[in-house]
């Protein structure tokens, strides 16, 4: 292992909103069960900066709690949780360079593309990834523990990635795995078998016989806890509790069901779903006197999900939870936020998707972000049959009675507009992540007479990455269209916050072999390296060519 440097170029974050340029920091050398990676790319993505400024706060910096045996972690340098310094970046392309002893999955010269979701490894409120407790990739080397990066039934997280495809379009498979995994993920639609049930009864017509036909219906689970202000009995085998209130109730509840409608109760509520929960709200003919208050970003990072019920029957709820969080045929599709990096491959994908007779409308407050993002859409939307409407909201464009409504910014208000703007029926994916702390007003009466419904994912499976890198490989999907810019290490701290600011109307990617490279618009690339800007494609779209060009240059 001698002839690897002792230092590298990387970016690391220090603190809350603190990165550092480092040009010295450590090379880890592998042990037995360990590699040594050269990253060829990296994209930049906006949950680089949901970490820069959240930093140990955010529930993918904190400790591993289960899935490994911690003695792993210790042996493994590349570990930072809590106020370490670590190395952002997760949309990754890597390079094997050298392999421990006992390492059976890679080998010397292996590509691959990382999976940067380790489902597996359990935080208090989410999971490891790479990127985050697990250094990732802005940094010239990379060290993988086989371990680590590894799932129980066997599944490894380095995805083989081909050597016909520029490390770009592999890399960027990631964030197009993450918006795949926001549609196809499969939605709870019954009781949660063996957990825990939660009750609240405020009113008069609460009724136990249709509660255990409900049951019967959609599962039962190991217990349920009733709040109430009388003795509830119901005859179905399942270990039952009475509490006094929810003051001191953990939040530990699969499935909670309220029948009433109290703001101040529903507030409480929402704090005692558990993650993949589900809030069944039970108006019984009520209704709310104001705007609930909740924790909207649960639905995105914790996976809850928000149904109700304007009568008195809790099955009705369960019944228009969708399979999937996928777009349906005649769809009118609005994606809020259409011109950033995340908006435009939402756009895109629901063009491509092959759906019939639907409507995709891309949304930005910026024309000139909106420009680039039509230049793209509008051809391929012609050839497939998809009627694409961009429209500017300052401009008095902005859609209502939308079928399904993706939003890109993590703003709580736009998710409140998206219930007045919702047909009925409508799906609302909160694809933006809002911060969990993060409290927002919500009109809980028009969400439930609607029968909206919020879906929201955190990541992607290695079955999403798959399923676009096959895309990738026959050339049904170039994840280059997404690239707007380009830079070295030096640069990424500059690129960082030109995500933050919203300055580039698409994806950064980062090229650590490069030095000194600034960051650069495609468009301007002639003015700093006219023999790479002279690859680009007759659209000036990065190409496989471009970047052989930038490397060995």
């Amino acid at each position: 292992m001698s002839d690897f440097p002792k230092t590298q170029r990387a970016v690391q974050l220090i603190g809350p909103d603190e990165l550092k340029y480092n040009p010295e920091k450590e090379v880890y050398l592998p042990n037995d069960y360990q590699l040594l990676c050269k990253v060829e790319a990296v994209g930049l993505c906006f949950s680089d900066l949901k970490l820069l400024k959240q930093f140990d706060a955010h529930v993918r910096k904190s400790e591993i709690i289960g899935g490994i045996d911690k003695s792993v972690l210790e042996e493994y340098p590349a570990y930072k949780v809590d106020k370490e310094p670590t190395v952002p970046g997760h949309e990754a392309v890597l390079r094997v360079l050298a392999v421990g002893d006992k390492v059976t999955k890679s080998k010397v010269g292996d590509r691959f593309l990382v999976q940067a979701d380790h489902r597996w490894l359990m935080t208090e409120q989410s999971n490891g990834a790479f990127g985050y407790n697990l250094e990732g990739a802005l940094q010239e080397y990379s060290l993988i523990d086989e371990r680590v990066s590894t799932s129980p039934d066997g599944e490894y997280m380095m995805i083989p990635a081909p050597e016909d495809r520029s490390a770009s379009a592999i890399a960027l498979c990631e964030p197009w795995a993450c918006v795949e995994d926001s549609y196809v993920v499969k939605e709870r639609t019954t009781i949660k078998e063996g957990g825990r049930m939660l009750i609240v009864v405020e009113s008069d017509k609460f009724d136990t016989a249709t509660l255990v036909a409900m049951l019967g219906r959609f599962g039962k689970p190991a217990s349920i806890d009733f709040i109430s202000s009388g003795e509830i009995s119901i005859d179905v085998d399942v270990k039952t509790n009475t509490l006094v209130s929810l003051d001191g109730i953990d939040s530990s509840y699969n499935d909670v069901i309220y029948y009433g409608s109290n703001a101040t109760t529903a507030e409480k509520l929402f704090d005692r779903v558990a993650a993949h929960g589900i809030l069944n709200i039970v108006l019984c003919g009520g209704k709310f006197d104001r705007d609930v208050e909740s924790a909207v970003g649960r639905v995105h990072y914790g996976g809850i999900r928000i149904v109700g019920t304007l009568g008195d029957n809790p099955a009705e709820s369960m019944e228009y939870i969708p399979a999937t969080g996928e777009i349906r045929e005649g769809n009118k599709i609005n994606v809020i936020g259409a011109g950033g990096p995340m908006g435009v491959m939402h756009v895109i994908r629901n063009i491509c998707q092959g759906v019939k007779d639907v409507t995709v409308m891309a949304g930005d407050l910026d024309d000139e972000r909106l420009a680039p993002l039509t230049a793209i859409a509008e051809p391929l939307a012609q050839q497939r049959g998809v009627k694409y409407v961009p429209y500017n909201p300052t401009k008095g464009d902005a859609p209502t009675d939308v079928d399904y409504m993706s939003l890109m910014a993590p703003v709580p208000a736009l998710v409140a507009q998206g219930i007045k703007d919702a047909a009925q029926g409508g799906i609302i994916n909160i694809f933006a992540g809002i911060a969990a702390s993060v409290l927002g007003k919500i009109d809980l009466n028009s969400y439930i007479e609607k029968k909206l419904y919020f879906i929201g994912t955190s990541g992607s499976t290695l079955e999403d990455m798959l399923t676009v890198l096959n895309k990738v490989k026959s050339g049904d999907l170039d994840t280059n269209l997404s690239v707007a810019a380009i830079g070295s290490l030096e640069s990424a701290v500059e690129g960082i916050r030109a995500v933050e600011n919203h300055v580039i109307a698409g994806k950064i990617i980062i090229y650590p072999s490069c030095k000194d490279m600034p960051l650069t618009l495609l468009e301007n690339l002639s003015d700093v390296k006219p023999d790479v800007a002279s690859k680009l494609d007759a659209n000036g779209m990065w190409t496989i060519e471009a970047e052989k060009a930038l490397i060995e240059g």
